[in-house]
């Protein structure tokens, strides 16, 4: 696959026109042509890294967007989609020159570049939580950012390395799933494939000279397939296309990674489509098939009676050729054929694009789209939302039926219990166990295609912290987590005002007459900062404000202007008796809410490094826990506990790290690891190696890291050892 660079010149508005016009003649012309001249002028004086005039990218953003086929309005929205966050111009302004449509899309995919964030993470998640929102009034905003995205990529090489990897991160993580959910497969191949250039330099060059050096062998062999393939089809009495298309380079690596073969080992390089006019054709071209070839158990899809959530219709089967090597062949309509390529885009529609823009029967079948929403809406923390969001456009899926015979589709790996929540709530929090195929299971039962489930209920069962290890859905999770959190936060209400009880009364005060006198009451919260009782119950309860400050701010307004004198009884609260005690002790340079030296503990489930974004925890008892921002022990935590954690800019930390290696099970890799190591000046503490499965070896090390710049040259330094399949921080 040829991968887009740099581009020579701006696309030509004439261009632009008449690639519109070719797919829809009422095209408003003259509506593109002030978008194309209004942004040119907005963009006046602006340049990209690449060194181009900055106005190059919207218009090539505007070309994407006409590879899909879509409206005037949204093509329009392409040229303008930089104009509200990079120059003067307001979303206003765009309305009243251009109308609500495009505004509303321009708006849609504009970042929030004029708030304040605590950190890049919290920016990225409300972008895209914003973006979600706007994608649920119409689908054209998402669409417009992936192509956004796609030229931003195709340009990638002009930014910084950091810059590099972190995008490159995110399009692999989040924007190629979401091209593969809508079906977009030409998006989703090029997202990946640039991505993978940037995040495994190495293995990307490795793979393209292979791929380029057998290109010829590759070109001969799939040529005589088709020939015995249109043979087939003649014989057979069908008229039907018949076409090759080379597997794409990220596609080809995972399958490396993931069945530990070498390239040469790899025999379905080739995927095969056969193209026929109906679908009976379908069907009766599979049945030629397996008459001449022997099919191979278990590779047999039928995605016709059983669509992909993105629409994706086809008969796929892999069968032994002539020469005794897989083959693999897809099998669909025209219409579908242009589905797979061009996912919810080929299904578009023109008219009535203020309502919605597709067909609401359309929208129904892209459940997936309201997960995303309800996530949004139900998850408050920025790491925690795009946790969620990552779990929900998991590629690989299976399907999984209700005893009515419903299909439900799943991320491959959940169980029983994300089955159980994905019918509803309730259902999920009184499960105990399920019928599987009529012989009972327990809830960790991983599902497989075709699995029957029929969840087992109980009234006194109630969801608990370890179903977290084995729920695998964002659905499923963050209503474990909720009733967690609330559970939690019950108990420290209750502990709170126990608390405040005792202290109110040590002091002279009752806690019946304070909580009766709504003026006193609203004043104590007032100055607290804490809007309601019971929140200042369940903040006592955590740790959070301590029952001295309640009683020395209810000291200050007795009404006779004496201030009342605590008793000697007071006592410290145990946060304020932590910062006080252990005021000006070295803490590996944390500022904890602006307040140096609190003692804090760094989470052993992440462990933290100096350059991490990083989030504390009140934990009774013990100070502030430290875990990385991404962590997802941390997502179980109430947010209420939740503390403002920054990294001092003068720390010099040597926090001991884990990376996990797995490599190829072969003599002397162990020992080019740990030259890599050597090389960077890292002392080794710790190694443990293991053979796994498929002739793998998992290999644990254990070393000093100063931060997290050190730990990225060390963890690319160990990608590039030969035989190193992957590199993971514990």
């Amino acid at each position: 696959m040829n991968l887009p660079s740099s581009r020579t010149g701006t696309l030509p508005l004439e261009v632009l026109i008449e690639r519109v016009l070719a797919y829809q003649p009422t095209a408003d012309t003259e509506l593109l042509r002030k978008a194309y001249d209004f942004a040119n002028s907005a963009h006046e004086g602006q340049v990209r890294k690449s060194g181009d005039p900055y106005f190059a990218h919207p218009a090539a953003v505007a070309g994407v967007i006409t590879e899909l086929r879509l409206d005037a309005a949204c093509v329009c929205a392409g040229l303008l989609h930089d104009v509200v966050e990079d120059t003067a111009q307001s979303v206003d302004d765009l309305e009243k020159v251009f109308g609500k449509e495009v505004a509303f899309l321009v708006d849609g995919v504009t970042k929030l570049s004029k708030l304040e964030f605590s950190s890049r993470q919290e920016r990225d998640a409300e972008n895209l939580r914003k973006m979600l929102v706007a994608m649920s009034r119409d689908i054209r905003v998402l669409l417009l950012k992936l192509c956004d995205r796609v030229d931003n990529m195709r340009t990638l090489e002009f930014m910084k390395p950091d810059s590099q990897e972190r995008i490159a991160r995110e399009t692999r993580e989040v924007f190629a799933p979401l091209a593969a959910r809508l079906g977009i497969h030409r998006f989703k191949t090029e997202l990946e494939d640039l991505s993978f250039q940037f995040l495994e330099t190495e293995a990307h060059q490795n793979l393209s000279r292979l791929m380029g050096e057998t290109k010829a062998v590759r070109e001969r062999f799939s040529r005589e397939i088709c020939e015995e393939l249109r043979k087939q089809l003649h014989d057979h009495g069908f008229a039907g296309e018949v076409y090759r298309r080379t597997k794409h380079l990220y596609s080809i690596h995972r399958q490396m990674v993931e069945y530990n073969l070498d390239f040469e080992q790899l025999r379905d390089l080739v995927a095969f489509h056969v193209i026929m006019e109906s679908v009976a054709d379908c069907y009766g071209v599979m049945g030629a098939i397996h008459s001449r070839y022997t099919p191979i158990p278990g590779r047999i899809k039928d995605y016709i009676a059983l669509p992909k959530p993105n629409m994706y219709q086809s008969l796929h089967t892999t069968v032994i050729g002539t020469r005794r090597e897989r083959v693999e062949i897809q099998i669909r309509t025209k219409e579908m054929d242009r589905v797979a390529q061009e996912g919810i885009a080929a299904h578009w529609i023109y008219e009535d694009r203020l309502s919605g823009g597709a067909d609401p029967k359309l929208m129904q079948r892209l459940g997936w789209l309201h997960d995303l929403l309800d996530v949004q809406r139900e998850v408050k923390d920025a790491a925690e939302f795009l946790d969620s969001i990552r779990i929900d456009l998991f590629q690989d899926e299976v399907y999984a039926f209700t005893p009515k015979g419903e299909a439900r589709v799943f991320p491959k790996g959940a169980t029983a219990i994300d089955f159980a929540y994905a019918i509803h709530t309730e259902i999920g929090h009184h499960s105990s166990s399920a019928r599987v195929n009529g012989t009972v299971s327990s809830l960790r039962h991983k599902l497989r295609n075709g699995d029957m489930i029929e969840m087992i209920t109980s009234p006194d069962q109630r969801p608990k912290k370890e179903w977290l290890e084995f729920a695998a859905t964002s659905r499923a999770r963050n209503r474990i987590r909720a009733y967690l959190r609330n559970e939690e936060r019950e108990r420290s209400s209750k502990l709170g005002k126990e608390l405040l009880e005792k202290e109110l009364h040590d002091n002279g005060f009752s806690l019946q007459r304070f909580t009766k006198d709504d003026a006193e009451l609203g004043r104590v919260l007032g100055e607290l900062e804490i809007p309601t009782l019971q929140d200042l119950f369940i903040a006592v309860g955590y740790g959070k404000v301590a029952p001295a400050s309640v009683t020395q701010t209810l000291s200050r307004s007795v009404d006779d202007g004496a201030k009342l004198k605590p008793k000697a009884s007071v006592r410290e609260g145990r946060i304020e008796h932590f910062v006080r005690r252990l005021m000006g002790k070295d803490v590996q340079g944390l500022k904890v809410s602006e307040i140096d030296d609190v003692l804090v503990r760094f989470a052993r489930c992440c462990n933290p490094l100096p350059g991490d974004e990083i989030i504390g925890f009140i934990t009774r008892g013990r100070g502030i826990t430290v875990h990385r921002r991404d962590c997802t022990k941390a997502f179980e935590t109430d947010p209420d506990r939740r503390i403002a954690v920054v990294w001092d800019s003068r720390v010099k930390a040597n926090r001991s790290v884990q990376l996990k290696v797995l490599t190829v099970n072969r003599p002397g890799l162990l020992a080019s690891m740990g030259q890599a190591f050597s090389d960077q000046d890292i002392n080794l503490t710790a190694v443990t190696s293991r053979a796994v499965e498929d002739g793998r070896a998992m290999n644990i090390f254990t070393f000093p890291c100063a931060d997290l710049s050190q730990l990225k040259i060390i963890m690319r330094a160990l990608r590039k050892v030969q035989g190193v399949f992957s590199v993971e921080r514990v």
